[in-house]
């Protein structure tokens, strides 16, 4: 007579499950997509500039040591305790709102081209604008979190958050920077509605925010005329502004295959700012269509590889920073991406990861640092219920 099965017995090879592989971590997908676009706007960078700077690597060591800071800003942020971060938030705050005041100071912050945006250091140059985006998100993510069994009222669920937003935005609207003052202001009301706040002070906050940009757009003639440029562009039929003219002219060069590293012609001073801003351009030139969807793939990739990671996040204070972050490398590149090629109106506004900026890589390495970093921290083994408790009294 046969023994019944054992449950230390193994199973049939007829029915036995294969083994699966464990997915890679949504940290790690996007640290190999920041990889792979840095790796390519070096390369990119180097073809634009070689031949139109009087030293060949002027604008590629610059880039390298960029990066290289990037990456020793991304591993510190990567290794922080959020917690202990938390409890600097003020200092963190201050520190921000004392960069974004002093840049407007004469003599202190550097104008180029109408605009005060940098602080300087002998040859090093700091975009304060970038710091700002970044302790926005972090300050904004920690009063939502301390706050949110007040998230249905008006005063502290709503005022006194977008304050917080509004003195962000307005003082980088007054470099004037007046795109990234819209995109802090988008990524901060984006913020409030992920933690819940009521729709009708949403769309009280969009209404103010587009009346006020729309009042800044006309007080300034030379950014005035360049929508209208636009507008007739789009709707009218008239020819593109001359930077729009440009870039389309390198993609049609370009077409399928490219016009080959070090071929294009853009750079040779026909685009503006055709390392920094118009960067894709130069990509669409002399790489072609498949590497430009290529690097459209990869911000798609990044996107949804930070949304998978989202769903993890083990409370309010971490999904709002993570959102933060994601909503400010994706919405950048977007406006970039809509930029170049004409869907949006002409802004300059660099191209994560790709463009050159010593600033905005920065920028970047944190925000992938933060990724690294909650992805450590919620890959760790789950607490006993009475600590975790604990934590959780102590974080809202």
């Amino acid at each position: 007579m046969a023994r019944p099965p054992s449950t230390s017995d193994p199973l049939p090879s007829e029915i036995r499950f294969p083994r699966t592989h464990p997915a890679p971590a949504p940290a790690a997908v996007i640290v190999v997509c920041a990889i792979a676009l840095t790796i390519l706007g070096l390369t990119v960078l180097f073809s634009a500039t070689a031949t139109v700077s009087k030293t060949p690597f002027f604008y590629l060591t610059k880039q390298l040591i960029g990066a290289g800071l990037a990456i020793v800003v991304g591993f510190a942020v990567s290794r922080i305790d959020l917690e202990w971060a938390r409890g600097h938030v003020k200092l963190i705050a201050a520190g921000a709102l004392a960069l974004l005041v002093l840049v407007l100071i004469p003599h202190i912050g550097i104008a180029v081209n109408g605009s005060r945006r940098w602080l300087g250091l002998g040859p090093v140059r700091l975009q304060v604008s970038e710091v700002g985006k970044i302790a926005m998100v972090f300050c904004l993510a920690h009063y939502l979190a301390i706050n949110q069994v007040f998230i249905g009222r008006f005063k502290r669920g709503f005022l006194i958050p977008m304050v917080i937003v509004a003195c962000t935005g307005g003082l980088v609207a007054l470099e004037p920077d007046l795109g990234t003052a819209a995109l802090i202001m988008a990524v901060g009301v984006l913020m409030l509605f992920l933690a819940g706040v009521r729709w009708r002070y949403l769309f009280a906050a969009f209404v103010a925010g587009a009346g006020t940009f729309s009042l800044m757009v006309w007080l300034m003639p030379n950014r005035l005329g360049r929508l209208a440029e636009y507008i007739n562009y789009v709707f009218h039929g008239a020819p593109p502004p001359y930077q729009l003219k440009q870039s389309l002219a390198a993609f049609a060069v370009g077409g399928m295959g490219g016009a080959g590293l070090g071929q294009g012609r853009q750079q040779q001073h026909y685009l503006p700012e055709a390392h920094t801003d118009f960067i894709f351009s130069v990509v669409g030139e002399e790489l072609g269509l498949y590497f430009t969807i290529g690097v459209v793939v990869l911000f798609i990739i990044l996107f949804l590889a930070g949304i998978a990671h989202l769903r993890r996040a083990p409370n309010l204070f971490q999904f709002l920073l993570v959102s933060g972050a994601l909503l400010l490398l994706s919405m950048q590149a977007v406006i970039n991406l809509g930029v170049v090629t004409g869907v949006l109106p002409t802004k300059g506004m660099s191209l994560p990861f790709v463009s050159a900026g010593l600033s905005n890589l920065l920028l970047m390495g944190a925000i992938v640092g933060i990724f690294v970093n909650t992805q450590r921290a919620w890959s760790r083994p789950a607490l006993s219920p009475r600590r975790r408790t604990m934590r959780e009294v102590v974080q809202t």
